[in-house]
C-alpha cells in the first residue's frame, strides 16, 4: 500500500471534521469546496487518488467525497484501499457515469451516498450531514 492512510485521523472526539474532495475535475473541485466553506466546513480538495495518498493529512476526516471514475486509481479502488486497510471513512461518491453494478459494489463497500452528476446541492449537504453524524457516533 502506498500514501499515508494511517494518517487519516478518524478520531470520533474531535469537534472539527474536515471534508476530503478527491475528483479530477478542477472546476468541480473549486464547485464543491465553495459550497462546503459557505457552510462552515473545512474541506481539501485533490485532483488524483495519488495526490490524496501522498497529502500528510493531520486533521480529523469527516468524510471522504470521491469520484467514481479518475484516471489512474478510481474511487472504488480507494475504497476497497480505505475498507483492507480498516480505515474507517464515510465515503460518498460522485459518478457523471454511474451505473448499477457501479453503485452496487459502492453501497457494498460501505458508501453512504452515491450521487450522479449533476447533483443537487441540498443532497450532498444532506449526505455530508449524514456521514459526519456517524463519525460523531463513533459508527
Amino acid at each position: 500500500m502506498t500514501g499515508n492512510l494511517s494518517q487519516v485521523d478518524v478520531d470520533a472526539k474531535r469537534d472539527e471534521r474536515v471534508v476530503i474532495v478527491v475528483d479530477d475535475d478542477q472546476s468541480l473541485r473549486t464547485t464543491v469546496g465553495s459550497l462546503l466553506r459557505s457552510t462552515g466546513l473545512q474541506v481539501l480538495t485533490f485532483g488524483s487518488v495519488p495526490e490524496f495518498l501522498e497529502a500528510n493529512l493531520p486533521h480529523a476526516a469527516g468524510c471522504l467525497i470521491l469520484d467514481i471514475r479518475m484516471p489512474g486509481q478510481s474511487g472504488l479502488d480507494l475504497q476497497a484501499e480505505l475498507v483492507s486497510e480498516d480505515v474507517r471513512i464515510p465515503v460518498i461518491f460522485l459518478s457523471g457515469y454511474g451505473d448499477v453494478p457501479m453503485t452496487v459494489r459502492a453501497m457494498k463497500g460501505g458508501a453512504v451516498e452515491f450521487l450522479t452528476k449533476p447533483f443537487d446541492d441540498d443532497e450532498l449537504l444532506s449526505a455530508i450531514r449524514n456521514a459526519i453524524e456517524r463519525v460523531q457516533a463513533g459508527e
